[in-house]
């Protein structure tokens, strides 16, 4: 199973040269992927160009957002920003999308909230046409440029919800499960039985998402970014805090779970953004 490390782009105050000597040692250090999160009405750092900056200063390691949210974004900009990624990287761009819950991010991008699923299955069908060099409409050609990769960067989508699991089989290459490992084997079992519906041959592409803070009072530490991005989420927010891996055997144990149940790649997001926490990772991992 490949170990991926996140990137601390929602931590308060972080700033551009420690993400991109994170992104750095990540590389060096022999992850499969650099993964940081979405969101538009926050203080972290816009994804898109991340991944730009990301790909200009590694060279082996995959960028896989997990996730950006497509329907927070123009179809045709947001294949165009993928494809670019894709070539500026040679090909190294995996796609986390997903549709998000906060309101928040739909206002500020003067976007419908409501009809996110609807417009999500048609953007999704459109991307890949547009990778395959298809014309945008009947009056907009084609928007380059071609990706390196054939048929356009991988497509994972995060959910949680059937409905939104069964998108896998019909549009994507694989699922992304952002909670416990007990909860990813549910989901997947869904997008599996999906998967087998759309009439799709192999077995989607698994993988999983923790968190992590390591060193010295880690867990007071990691609690603080984590209690400030999920604040809206005040039913959840003590059990997500308490979820974060705070010990090497707390790591080790999440990671042995996650390939008990198939997990291909586990994506392991940092609450504290100091540049030991590459380190102390891979010790672990």
């Amino acid at each position: 199973m490949k170990i991926g490390i996140g990137v601390p782009t929602t931590v308060e105050g972080v700033s551009g040269d420690l993400l991109l000597e994170w992104a750095r040692r990540a590389d060096a250090s022999g992850f499969s992927s650099l993964s940081f999160i979405d969101r538009i009405a926050y203080s972290n750092y816009e994804v898109m160009t991340t991944l730009a900056a990301m790909a200009a200063v590694t060279t082996t390691v995959r960028l896989l957002p997990a996730v950006i949210l497509g329907t927070t974004r123009s179809t045709g900009l947001l294949a165009k920003q993928a494809a670019t990624v894709d070539r500026l990287s040679n090909g190294r761009l995996s796609l986390g999308l997903g549709i998000g819950a906060r309101r928040s991010d739909y206002e500020a991008t003067e976007l419908d909230y409501h009809n996110r699923g609807k417009r999500f299955d048609e953007q999704l069908a459109t991307l890949k046409r547009l990778w395959r060099g298809e014309p945008f409409s009947d009056t907009v050609g084609p928007i380059g440029p071609p990706p390196v990769q054939e048929g356009g960067p991988e497509l994972l989508i995060g959910a949680f919800v059937p409905a939104a699991l069964e998108r896998v089989g019909q549009y994507a290459d694989g699922y992304i499960g952002v909670r416990t490992p007990a909860d990813m084997a549910a989901c997947y079992r869904l997008v599996e039985d999906g998967w087998r519906e759309a009439g799709r041959t192999g077995r989607p592409r698994f993988v999983g998402l923790g968190a992590f803070a390591l060193g010295p009072d880690a867990e007071e530490r990691g609690a603080v970014s984590v209690r400030h991005y999920y604040a809206y989420w005040t039913d959840r927010v003590d059990f997500i805090a308490k979820s974060t891996l705070t010990t090497p055997n707390m790591v080790r144990d999440f990671v042995q779970a996650c390939d008990d149940i198939g997990v291909d790649e586990v994506l392991l997001n940092p609450t504290i953004a100091e540049l030991d926490q590459v380190a102390r990772l891979r010790e672990i991992v």
